[in-house]
């Protein structure tokens, strides 16, 4: 049993706490308001109610992983407060603007030991694009769709937020870095729009977000793209409040607030073609469950899955920042073999039997 430390208890956070407590590790929840998650009383879980950026690890003794699921620039200020401290591996699912990969240097002075994006896209996008890169070499194209929505249309936004809903407007505002001709370039955020067909749900819509990341210079491409997606309308009602300056960003985390009583469904695409024109496309799709979100389940399954491997393996990864493309192939085959035995659907070619 290892001793666990988790920063945030949102939808993912108590998700991922949860799921390490049942099995069998000893988890410990910090946030500001950790009674919200669905933590209390769960076996194997002590909650530390406060100021993530103010706890001192070392006043707790043994630590042997932290996990931080703190939302945009809190979660990563944590993160560059554990590249500074050392001796503590972090698993970090934060999603901020300012990436932890500016601190990979720190990191390596201090001792740091840091695998950032690990949820489902970032973080299994990753990790499948550098299967197809494994297999197939450089890429002509790459794309990532990827989106958490209720089953069908439910009138007004058509959406609610599975994680912090200001992470989601950030999202929105966020030019979108893509690959074009070989080259990074910067987009506005929302543009590329196109109509999709998502199975068993029927038409979506897709426009461009800044969710590629660190395989921006990791996986060669020509072109490559991360799509966000939504029931048609949604963007547009967005786009048309922004322009008529009538956006009320705390009204929208009233109005995008999650009610887990909707159904809701979260679909993953990722889809690299190589320069003779093979293809290889996986499918991930989860409808939620009694023990959390479909997004929780996606994103905190992969998390978990990264956490495990390390602990399984101390030495995986020496001091500085990792994305998690850098996962071994067994690594991944594990993570996506745990999903599967959660009943997460994930279809394509299977990890590391193809040769190309």
């Amino acid at each position: 049993m290892a001793v666990v430390h988790c920063f945030g208890a949102g939808l993912v956070g108590s998700f991922v706490a949860r799921t390490l407590a049942d099995r069998g590790h000893e988890v410990h929840v910090h946030d500001l308001d950790p009674y919200n998650g669905k933590i209390v009383g769960h076996a194997n879980i002590t909650i530390h109610e406060g100021d993530a950026l103010e706890t001192d690890l070392d006043d707790f003794g043994h630590v042997d992983i932290v996990v931080n699921m703190l939302p945009g620039d809190i979660g990563h200020a944590l993160t560059t407060n554990l590249a500074e401290e050392g001796g503590f591996p972090t698993v970090d699912l934060s999603f901020s603007e300012h990436t932890p990969d500016r601190d990979d240097q720190k990191a390596r002075d201090w001792g740091g030991r840091i695998l950032w994006d690990v949820g489902i896209a970032p973080g299994l996008s990753n990790m499948l694009l550098a299967e197809a890169y494994r297999v197939m070499g450089p890429l002509k194209r790459a794309e990532v769709r990827v989106g958490g929505n209720p089953t069908g249309p439910t009138g007004g936004w058509n959406y609610m937020a599975p994680f912090s809903p200001r992470d989601v407007i950030a999202e929105y505002t966020r030019p979108a870095r893509v690959v074009r001709g070989g080259e990074e370039v910067t987009l506005p955020a929302l543009s590329e729009r196109h109509t999709i067909d998502v199975p068993e749900r029927g038409e979506m819509e897709a426009f461009l977000t800044d969710g590629l990341r660190s395989v921006l210079n990791s996986i060669p491409a020509v072109d490559m793209s991360e799509y966000t997606v939504r029931w048609p309308g949604h963007i547009q009602k967005f786009i048309d409040e922004r322009d008529a300056g009538s956006l009320d960003e705390e009204e929208l985390l009233h109005e995008w607030w999650f009610n887990p009583k909707t159904p809701e469904f979260t679909w993953l695409e990722v889809v690299a073609e190589d320069h003779e024109g093979k293809v290889m496309r996986w499918e991930v799709s989860d409808y939620g469950g009694d023990d959390g979100s479909s997004m929780a389940r996606t994103t905190g399954l992969v998390t978990v899955g990264c956490v495990e491997a390390w602990l399984n393996d101390p030495g995986m990864f020496p001091p500085g920042v990792h994305a998690p493309e850098s996962l071994s192939t067994p690594v991944v085959r594990e993570i996506i073999e745990m999903m599967r035995a959660n009943r997460v659907e994930i279809t394509g070619p299977e990890i590391g039997y193809s040769n190309g």
